[in-house]
């Protein structure tokens, strides 16, 4: 089965999707990567959400900044994909979705996230190149990485 992406405003988000989405960030980024930290930070409501649905459930996410928001560039944070289905290949379908979002949403191809450091690789297939030294974010080694 193919990943069906759909791009929303907060405002346009179901309740039940907004559920499954915070449930996915949770399930990744705070229970899988055992890293405690505050995922809802206030900012979903300002994103464009990119979200992987697969047989109806969401299954890949990202959620994309316009320019000046978190860095003079777009952003793309929060690239998540459910453990079970990250061997198909959906985290490079939910990129390319996010990186056309952003040209399409604030006209600009500029864009700069904060990647976790053993997924340069990763994000250099999209066309990313590291900038500046690493840092820890919530206890993990990240990295800037910046797209043209």
């Amino acid at each position: 089965m193919d990943l069906t992406i759909e791009v929303k405003k907060f405002s346009d988000l179901k309740l039940t999707e907004l559920y499954d989405i915070l449930q996915l960030r949770s399930e990744v980024f705070v229970v899988e990567q055992d890293c405690v930290y505050q995922d809802i930070d206030g900012k979903d409501d300002k994103a464009l959400h990119i979200i992987g649905f697969k047989n109806g459930n969401i299954v890949a996410y990202t959620r994309c900044f316009e320019p000046g928001y978190y860095f003079d560039q777009a952003s793309i944070g929060r690239v998540v994909v459910k453990e079970s289905e990250r061997r198909y290949g959906y985290g490079h379908e939910i990129m390319k979705a996010s990186d056309k979002a952003i040209r399409q949403n604030y006209q600009t191809s500029n864009i700069k996230l904060s990647a976790q450091q053993y997924l340069i690789k990763f994000y250099q297939a999209h066309g990313y190149v590291t900038t500046g030294e690493g840092y820890l974010e919530d206890g993990i080694p990240h990295i800037a990485m910046i797209k043209d």
